[in-house]
């Protein structure tokens, strides 16, 4: 309901255009809605029963005669003082303008506060103008909203969860093709082919030694450079340097192997725990690896910091900007590596201006 509306020249203590003060009061008690009045002078001339009872008072007695600001809205949420020149209802009092506020706070008799919206609309009595004040405790209103907003952000960071699995799921099995793959065309050749040679020696060594020494040698050969693929294949999945001499180390080799100059400005002094180094050196891979292909940058530079329970991971370049998750597949896939340990990847990335990504991962305390 809205707030009580009075036409010009209305009196609210005058016979001539109302009953009676009393007949007001009865017209104002049922309604359900809470309401209260002020007088001339800004006092407690009336609040109906809903009123009383969303102020968290026993009666009108408790209130009548008593100021309206000062009793009702004197603080703001915070505890700070509410000046009375600053109060919206009073300066409609004193203008006469009806006002209304969607987002404001009263203040109950144990002094707790609940969120209101009101109507303050001026009233004429026999001593000038006072007010009516129709107004809802929005608490139970915001509350539900709340509620929903929450869920819709739980629902979107669930649907958000599941695309990103799926998409790790699809990326992993993609890697795993791709070593299959490379080990067929790589070092699973080189040692069929040694054990080929090491086959055709067999048979030779009898008959023909230097031709069997020969293959012999080569087989040598073949599995030496197995050996070799299959290292370069290890070191892409898990490189031994991280593991022996840590983070730094590896991330330093990394960047010494690019066609760009990258600047280690810091890493961790200590040693993470093992996932957690491998996360963040393989976010700098990824990272750097799209600052390569994508960013058409000259430098770039890596900040690694573990603080506060957190790993924080930057990689800056002077590229060509305008990079975002959104379009396409390399930087998705780093979002969902750091989405995956419950961490946030920001991107600052201003065309013409470089781009900035920057990834938080919780660490286990």
């Amino acid at each position: 309901m809205t707030s009580p509306r009075c036409s010009p020249g209305c009196r609210f203590a005058s016979t001539s255009t109302v009953r009676s003060p009393q007949s007001t009061e009865e017209i104002l008690h049922c309604i359900v809605q809470p309401v209260w009045v002020v007088d001339a002078d800004g006092l407690i001339a009336y609040v109906n029963p809903a009123g009383v009872a969303a102020l968290g008072y026993d009666s009108l007695d408790e209130l009548r005669g008593r100021p309206g600001h000062d009793t009702i809205h004197y603080k703001h949420p915070d505890g700070s003082p509410y000046p009375g020149s600053e109060c919206p209802m009073m300066r409609s009092r004193i203008s006469g303008e009806t006002f209304t506020k969607d987002d404001d706070w009263f203040v109950r008799r144990d002094g707790t506060m609940f969120p209101v919206s009101y109507t303050s609309t001026p009233i004429e009595t026999p001593d000038g103008l006072g007010l009516v004040v129709a107004f809802n405790d929005v608490g139970a209103r915001r509350a539900a909203e709340r509620a929903a907003r929450q869920r819709d952000i739980a629902e979107a960071r669930a649907a958000e969860h599941r695309a990103a699995q799926q998409r790790i799921i699809e990326a992993a099995d993609a890697a795993r093709a791709r070593l299959e793959r490379d080990l067929h065309d790589g070092a699973q050749q080189q040692f069929v082919s040694a054990v080929l040679h090491l086959q055709m020696a067999e048979r030779k060594a009898d008959a023909d030694p230097d031709g069997a020494r020969a293959l012999r040698a080569q087989a040598i050969e073949l599995a030496g450079a197995g050996i070799t693929e299959l290292r370069r294949l290890a070191a892409g999945i898990h490189p031994p340097l991280l593991t022996e001499r840590g983070l730094g180390a590896a991330v330093d080799n990394l960047a010494g192997r690019l066609p760009v100059d990258v600047e280690v400005v810091a890493t961790p002094a200590k040693r993470l725990a093992p996932a957690a180094e491998a996360s963040a050196y393989f976010f700098v891979s990824e990272a750097l690896s799209n600052v390569v292909k994508h960013a058409q940058a000259d430098a770039a530079t890596v900040r690694i910091a573990a603080d506060d329970g957190e790993l924080v991971i930057e990689v800056c370049d002077d590229g060509a900007g305008g990079a975002s998750v959104a379009g396409g597949t390399g930087l998705r896939g780093l979002a969902d590596r750091i989405g995956a340990l419950d961490g946030t990847v920001e991107i600052d990335s201003p065309p013409g201006e470089g781009t900035r990504l920057r990834a938080v991962v919780p660490l286990a305390s």
